[in-house]
């Protein structure tokens, strides 16, 4: 079992599709380097830690806090499309939802330790500051794992698939204008339902223990991931 070292890296941020097993490896990471766990943001939380349980599925402070509805409005609503247009009014809330979501993002990265999970925190950090993993996989075979990890039967796992898929990426895209899947945010790309979810953990400490904190910390580094 690889343990974390004194020149390891200890910020790590993990974005997981439904079913990819976020919800499990992203706390056991956290546990294995000895670090706080940052879970996905809630409503309950402010943006930063509560009480809602490490979940696959959207749990209902997420859901309150980040509305598909919402986040699937218009794009064009979101921007102003020339000089003379006024700025929307989804613009406030857009930027009221970055910053209560970013708070712990900062203040783990600024303590240089720590597990993030969601909030697109590879996106906010970029590539030079952390090491950021993504985990994914074909959608049958997340849906499998989802209902083994939860407890659900298959059509239950699909509903919350459909549901928490499209919120979380909807919010990467609207407040960041990214996409979450995009492999040049992150470090590593795992196809987690390839391998159980214990070896996917130790995958990533293998990965970390070869990737030096002052390579994590480059200064020509963006926070565009680039």
């Amino acid at each position: 079992m690889t343990s974390a070292t004194s020149s390891q890296i200890r910020l790590v941020t993990v974005s997981a599709s439904y079913g990819a097993g976020g919800s499990v490896v992203a706390p056991a990471l956290a546990d294995r380097l000895g670090v706080p766990f940052l879970n996905r943001a809630t409503n309950k939380s402010g943006g930063i830690e509560g009480p809602e349980p490490c979940a696959e599925r959207m749990v209902p402070g997420e859901a309150d806090l980040t509305p598909v509805h919402r986040l699937l409005a218009s794009f064009t609503q979101a921007m102003p499309v020339g000089p003379t247009q006024s700025p929307p009014s989804h613009h406030h809330h857009d930027q009221g939802l970055r910053h209560q979501c970013e708070q712990g993002i900062h203040r783990l990265a600024d303590a240089g330790a720590g597990v993030i999970l969601g909030r697109a925190a590879a996106v906010v950090l970029g590539k030079g500051h952390g090491f950021h993993v993504r985990l994914d996989g074909p959608p049958e075979l997340r849906l499998v794992q989802a209902a083994t990890v939860e407890g659900i039967g298959l059509e239950e796992a699909r509903r919350n698939m459909s549901t928490a898929d499209r919120a979380r990426m909807a919010y990467v895209r609207r407040l960041y204008r990214a996409d979450s899947a995009d492999p040049r945010y992150y470090h590593l790309v795992i196809d987690s339902t390839a391998v159980p979810l214990d070896a996917v953990t130790e995958i990533i400490m293998r990965a970390l223990s070869s990737f030096p904190a002052v390579l994590a910390a480059r200064p020509d580094a963006t926070a565009t991931g680039q």
